[in-house]
């Protein structure tokens, strides 16, 4: 009866896919949690944003109704008024709330990196799902073993491991952003969901604002999938498609336009001006985007190194707070450079990358404090997906850079945040040190 079971579940196709997306979950997870700090499923986390957001909506406000908690000290919270806010966009929080909500209402009783960490294995899972469609559009990567060891990497061989683990607002962010970007990419290929895309990218708008801009993607699928083979667009077929997407993505801008109105008295203020942080100087005098921070960020994404220590010395090598370049956390994505073919889908996909990460590259934070570039967390899917779609050949020295690269970032993994590891990490206070000194 149980082979019988078995047997009926593994072989059909759907079934089989959905098995092997919880099997890279729960893979996923237990991953994490080895290499997770043991206070993470013990306490709160140091930065626990979102919790104490979720918390003040259950005592009926929008500000913390008091000073931030000392353990957080007034790291990145916004001071409008004489209350005090959290600024990140909120839907993380909404992920939150009821379980603050069984914790007595008290964000210090919730292990809200524990419960991220659970949440972390999602984004592996639908990288999976997204491959799995890819191949029945005939975007073939290998067979089903080689996309399962894709969806791995992605989980292990990036800086979203490192995130993973962590737990605090900024890359619990990612975690719930990343995963929301999954799904968008699933419902948006061959847009063929138009309201579940719209919602999943509505509510990624409402984790991390860049991933609005991957909305290109679903509307040029829309005009591909609505041509008929004489090029003639079905301009209704075209609209309702459109209208089905753009809807929940309405809905989520006007809920973050309503909600900015509501704290800072201004639709369109975020909050972010009035961080009461070090480097506060900075934006009140070039602002949160500005060409005047492009050349840094792009000096992080492309060239940062480890600082190698002088023979004698210990550690042998130090890694700046700015974080690793991504070639270097990540040595696969060159393989991205040269593509074997570029169909439509190749173009859309890469529009829609570029669109979400060109924003980052002129915001005033290049990611600090971070062992790689985090920010790449907001278009990694859509890199994943480009390594079916480009028909590239991932031979044995992808697999063996791809191996490199899940070793580095599981030392990213196990040693940054860590008490222990402080002496491998350069955190200099300004920001304004990008390469080792001479």
């Amino acid at each position: 009866m149980i082979e019988r079971l078995r047997a009926s579940c593994w072989d059909d196709p759907r079934r089989r896919r959905w098995l092997l997306a919880a099997l890279i979950h729960a893979l996923a997870v237990a991953g994490f949690a080895l290499a997770a700090p043991p206070e993470l499923f013990e306490k709160h986390t140091q930065y626990n944003h979102f919790a104490l957001l979720a918390e003040g909506w259950l005592d009926g406000r929008l500000d913390l109704g008091r000073e931030p908690p000392s353990y957080a000290a007034r790291n990145d919270f916004a001071f409008y008024g004489d209350r005090w806010y959290v600024v990140f966009p909120p839907f993380p929080a909404l992920v939150l709330l009821p379980w603050v909500w069984l914790a007595g209402g008290d964000a210090t009783r919730l292990t809200d990196g524990a419960l991220f960490l659970m949440l972390a294995g999602l984004a592996p899972a639908l990288v999976f799902l997204v491959l799995e469609k890819l191949a029945r559009m005939h975007y073939a990567l290998g067979d089903q073993r080689a996309r399962v060891l894709l969806s791995l990497l992605f989980a292990f061989g990036s800086v979203y491991f490192f995130c993973a683990v962590q737990g605090t607002v900024w890359y619990a962010a990612h975690v719930i952003g990343t995963a929301l970007s999954a799904a968008y990419l699933l419902f948006a290929l061959s847009a063929e969901r138009p309201l579940a895309a719209g919602i999943a990218l509505g509510l990624g708008l409402l984790t991390r604002t860049p991933l609005c801009f991957a909305a290109p993607l679903f509307v040029l699928e829309a005009w591909r999938t609505c041509r008929a083979s004489d090029g003639e667009l079905d301009r209704s077929r075209f609209a309702y498609k459109l209208a089905g997407f753009t809807l929940p993505v309405l809905v989520a801008l006007g809920a973050t336009l309503l909600f900015n109105w509501a704290r800072f008295g201004d639709a369109s203020e975020f909050g972010y001006r009035y961080l009461t942080v070090r480097w506060h100087d900075r934006i009140a005098r070039w602002g949160l985007f500005d060409y005047h921070y492009l050349a840094k960020n792009l000096g992080v994404v492309l060239t940062s190194l480890p600082w190698i220590a002088p023979p004698g010395q210990t550690p042998a090598f130090q890694i700046n707070a700015h974080g690793l370049a991504l070639w270097l956390t990540t040595p696969g994505y060159l393989w991205l450079l040269w593509p074997r073919r570029r169909p439509a889908l190749f173009w859309s996909l890469s529009l829609s990358a570029l669109a979400v990460a060109v924003p980052s590259l002129f915001y005033q934070n290049t990611g600090w404090v971070q062992f790689g570039y985090r920010f790449s967390c907001d278009y990694a899917v859509l890199l994943f997906a480009l390594f079916a779609v480009g028909g590239y050949h991932l031979g044995r020295v992808f697999q063996v850079l791809s191996a490199l690269s899940v070793i580095v970032n599981g030392f990213g993994a196990v040693t940054f945040g860590r008490r222990g590891y402080e002496a491998y990490y350069i955190v200099e206070p300004t920001q304004r040190v990008l390469y080792q000194p001479d």
